[in-house]
């Protein structure tokens, strides 16, 4: 069925392309033989005029131009000046376009981009029209293996023009069935002769109270014929971010009843016998009835939702930024025309994340250092969805952990072309890209623990819903309390990408009609390698087991490395009770110069999974494409109709190595496939007056799947040690059939009123396929895995009697099975306020989306395409007169999906982000002397300071809450 639909689908749009082919060559013989003037030609997106702009308005103007201009569904943003593209990053540039939505980091910055209701994976990216891939992993946290392109990486200020490309034409490379980015630097000829700006400002967070520097500086000189560019952009943020997270929520296992096991997620095990110290009248070593002492009744307590690691967090460090940018132009002729593009850009995170965790996840009864004997709850109270409320939890435990994160990034990409026009009908462009990008990021990670069975009490109250309030009867923040070890560990992650490509484009005809053919190679490798010595490492500090009774750190020696908590006001931006706000701290270079760190960093042996989570591997893509175009105008009741239509053709082979365990060694595993898609596409704009234009647009496109899925072998990093993860090597790409219709009143100057229609039939969306399976099955040593995994695996053995080898894991598999639609609605209003105001104006647009999919066998729930807000909008009020310029921008994005359901073996339990709005004020006032060359100017971001939540399925049990605070930048720019 789903294939007569493709097979029905692809002759409609060929015979479309067809149509369209027919109706234009019998436009051009009739205007070949026509006594009256031909109407005037309308320039392709590409083609559009160059407009000097100035200012807010004059930014407003190109975009506005470029819309009326094009074909194609899409949006432009342009800067008002070399180095002055609105925002910080091209990420948050983007984000003012309707229907995209960005992807933040803990830090508030913006990352990715979605456009449309997909994720930032089905969003192509290109730098001058190439292909564009970073070694970058997604922002603080990292963990991002797929197709992303972090945009944060490359500043706004070398920037000059940003496209995004809505509907596909088909000499755009394919790959983005949402939509594709172009992002365009700056050249010399964007504003000829010898120009310098000069960017310098100051960088205020109220998160940390602390400056940091931002800066910039581009140089442009031009001659007849030949055109130099260069610029610099740096930038060294102090960085804090307060927060709380949990790693998702789960229930406690209560043992079977009847031999039925007991339901829910199971994550921990309650105390079975009274530890010593419990306190609260328990007798230690009698049996404890937790039901009872509980409140609640059995079936309340067995799925009783708890945080799985309830933990304030702190982030604190420096992050630096430096790119430059070389552009070279020389046009010899008006018809010939060559550039040479170059960017580098290295990025630095150097980051601790502190972490007190109130350790409910891998508690329980055992026999190791580490096994705290389990909590015994009293008096809970839940809703009705089970998520605990409020409660004391007696025999608790702490632990915390702390990582640093180090992590550098380097990019390089070099960009020649060249454009011939021997004839008036006859065009060539030929350009070709080469990029590398390294990643590396060290991670070690401290961690001490609450001695076990030592009376602490949980007072938990999470009766405000919002973030819960975790409180004790000890002092965190005592270095003396009795620490012990918990773990150690070494971790390391090395990313490699690097892209090659050639395209060459034909183009014969005038703008009236012509027919463009192309062919373009490009290859991507990437390679994403672990490394970890965490065993012998915590061998060689806390000795067997981690007792701390041997090693170069014994237990009795643990105060001296640890201190009271640096910051004085630990989550004050929270303006709410966030439980406990103070806690110890370690000295992360007295620990490892006495525990011979760098030597066991430098040895560390390959492992499967990277510490950031994923899988680990290497790729190899080589795609060759061609394609046919046909473009030009034709008239239909004395109106214009503008016509894009033809076919892509790209064939893909793809070799994916990845590391697998195959007893005690790991051994790479390669796989090869291959694929080719056609791709056919038309788009037509009818011009019903002078302005108004009626656009409509069929297509099908394809993104290539999750390059982190496709993977071979298996990783197990769950530290519960319940799921283990295994790649797909034979997943297919993803297909859309997609559907557009809209149009545009234009107003007059920047004016205008835009409505857009659109429906996407996206097929082989991937679901995963759960499978459950002995660990001995899985073929991976005891001896091998995290000392976390191997506590939860010897304690899940003694509680349940089964042998560490017979216990169940659930290998999660991804497979081709789901399709999926989206419908929306994007509407846009520019307008110009003159006559109220001069200088004053306005824009706004929304965006409403609505995805379906029906329920497959074997899943519990419909698949959900992660990001999507069913509503969001953009407005932008301004400013700007006699020098003053004001610019307010307010984005929101109602509430979405962030991962799909099961999350910790819950039923039905997805990660859902939080609705949020975002208010950013920019401003500027230039100077009335020297030449009127300077400019103060002050931008102030997240001004109402909302932070960033997500949620464990419900409203009331949030998964994670970060508080980036506001950022005040103030400085100058100045033009000579």
């Amino acid at each position: 069925m789903v294939d007569s639909h493709i097979r029905s689908f692809r002759l409609a749009l060929c015979a479309a392309s067809a149509f369209g082919a027919l109706t234009l060559a019998q436009a051009a013989i009739a205007q070949d033989s026509a006594a009256q003037p031909a109407p005037q030609p309308v320039a392709q997106q590409d083609e559009a005029a160059d407009i000097v702009v100035t200012g807010i308005r004059g930014s407003l103007q190109s975009a506005t131009n470029a819309k009326k201009n094009a074909v194609a569904f899409g949006d432009s943003i342009f800067a008002e000046d070399i180095g002055k593209l609105p925002a910080t990053n091209l990420a948050e540039t983007l984000n003012r376009m309707p229907g995209v939505r960005l992807t933040r980091d803990i830090s508030g910055e913006g990352t990715q981009v979605a456009i449309r209701g997909l994720g930032a994976s089905f969003t192509r990216v290109l730098l001058n029209g190439s292909q564009l891939q970073v070694a970058s992993d997604g922002g603080t946290n990292g963990g991002s293996a797929n197709r992303e392109v972090d945009l944060d990486f490359f500043p706004s200020e070398l920037f000059t023009r940003l496209d995004l490309a809505k509907t596909p034409s088909p000499s755009t490379l394919e790959g983005g069935i949402a939509g594709t980015v172009n992002l365009r630097n700056a050249r010399p000829f964007d504003k000829p002769g010898t120009h310098v700006t000069v960017v310098a400002q100051g960088q205020y967070t109220d998160s940390n109270e602390k400056l940091s520097p931002r800066g910039a500086i581009v140089a442009s000189h031009t001659t007849d014929s030949f055109g130099i560019l260069v610029g610099v952009a740096g930038v060294k943020t102090k960085t804090r971010v307060d927060g709380f997270d949990t790693v998702g929520w789960t229930d406690g296992n209560l043992g079977m009843v009847n031999g039925v096991a007991d339901p829910g997620g199971n994550n921990f095990f309650w105390a079975s016998t009274v530890p010593a110290n419990a306190g609260h009248g328990l007798i230690p070593g009698q049996p404890v009835d937790v039901v009872a002492t509980s409140g609640l009744t059995r079936s309340q307590l067995s799925t009783a939702l708890l945080p799985r690691l309830g933990r304030n967090t702190l982030t604190d460090g420096d992050r630096s930024r430096i790119s430059a940018l070389a552009s070279l132009e020389w046009r010899p002729s008006d018809t010939l025309h060559f550039a040479l593009d170059g960017i580098w850009a290295k990025s630095k995170r150097d980051y601790s994340r502190i972490n007190m965790n109130w350790q409910v996840r891998n508690s329980g009864p055992g026999t190791g250092a580490q096994a705290t004997g389990g909590m015994i709850p009293i008096d809970l109270t839940v809703d009705d969805n089970g998520v605990v409320t409020s409660g004391t939890f007696a025999n608790s435990s702490f632990f915390l952990e702390a990582s640093q994160f180090k992590q550098t990034t380097k990019f390089w990409n070099i960009n020649p072309s060249l454009s011939w026009q021997p004839t008036e009908t006859l065009k060539v462009d030929l350009s070709a890209n080469y990029s590398k990008s390294r990643f590396f990021r060290e991670q070690p990670t401290f961690a001490f623990q609450t001695p076990p069975n030592s009376g602490v009490d949980v007072y938990y109250d999470n009766s405000n819903g919002y973030y819960p309030s975790i409180t004790t009867n000890i002092d965190l923040n005592d270095p003396n309390l009795g620490w012990q070890w918990y773990r150690q560990n070494v971790a390391l992650v090395r990313r490699k990408t690097e892209t090659k490509g050639a395209h060459l484009d034909v183009t014969l005809g005038d703008a009236m009609f012509n027919v463009k053919v192309g062919a373009a190679y490009d290859r991507a490798t990437r390679s994403i390698r672990a490394y970890d010595n965490s065993q012998a490492y915590q061998l060689s500090v806390c000795g067997t087991g981690c007792t701390g009774a041997t090693g170069s750190i014994p237990t009795g020696a643990i105060p001296q490395y640890l201190m009271p908590m640096t910051v004085s006001n630990f989550g004050h931006l929270a303006g709410r009770n966030i439980g406990y706000n103070a806690f110890i701290m370690p000295d992360f270079g007295a620990i490892k110069d006495a525990t011979d760190y760098y030597s066991y960093r430098d040895s560390a042996p390959e492992t499967r999974g990277a510490v950031t989570g994923g899988a680990t591997g290497d790729m190899d893509e080589k795609v060759w494409g061609a394609y046919f175009e046909l473009n030009g105008v034709t008239t239909i009741a004395d109106r214009d109709l503008h016509i894009n239509a033809g076919m892509r053709y790209a064939a893909t082979n793809q070799l994916v190595v990845g590391p697998s365990q195959v007893g005690a060694a790991i051994v790479d595993i390669t796989s090869r496939s291959k694929y080719d898609n056609f791709l056919p596409s038309i788009n037509l704009t009818y011009d019903i007056a002078d302005n108004v234009k009626l656009r409509a647009s069929a297509s099908r496109t394809m993104t290539r799947p999750d390059a982190s899925q496709i993977l071979p072998g298996v990783t197990f990093t769950d530290p519960t040690a319940l799921v283990a993860n295994a790649g797909n090597p034979d997943l297919k790409p993803y297909t859309s059939d997609n559907y557009d219709m809209g149009g545009e009143f234009y107003t007059g100057g920047i004016g205008y009123v835009g409505l857009s229609l659109f429906m996407k039939n996206v097929q082989g969306f991937t679901v995963i396929d759960p499978r459950d399976v002995t660990f001995a099955s899985l073929n991976i040593p005891y001896d091998s895995l995290l000392a976390t995994q191997q506590q939860a695996l010897t304690n899940r053995a003694a509680s349940t009697g089964v042998p560490i080898n017979d216990l169940t894991v659930s290998v999660d598999r991804p497979i081709n099975l789901s399709d999926l639609k989206i419908k929306g609605i994007e509407a846009t209003w520019v307008q110009p306020l003159d006559s109220l105001v001069k200088g004053l104006g306005f824009s706004a647009n929304g965006t409403y989306l609505k995805q379906s999919s029906k329920l497959m066998p074997g899943q519990a729930t419909k698949l959900v395409a992660t990001g999507v807000s069913k509503w969001s909008y953009n407005l932008q009020g301004f400013y700007e007169n006699n020098g003053l310029s004001i610019s307010l921008n307010y984005v929101w994005n109602d509430k979405s999906i962030a991962v799909n359901a099961p999350q910790n073996g819950i039923t039905g339990a997805a990660l859902r982000n939080d609705a949020r709005g975002q208010l950013d004020l920019s401003a500027g006032y230039q100077l009335p002397f020297l030449n009127k060359a300077m400019r103060l100017t002050l931008d102030v971001l997240n001004i109402t300071n909302e932070p960033i939540r997500t949620t464990f399925e419900y409203d009331n049990a949030p998964y994670s809450i970060y508080y980036p605070g506001r950022t005040i930048l103030a400085g100058i720019r100045a033009n000579f």
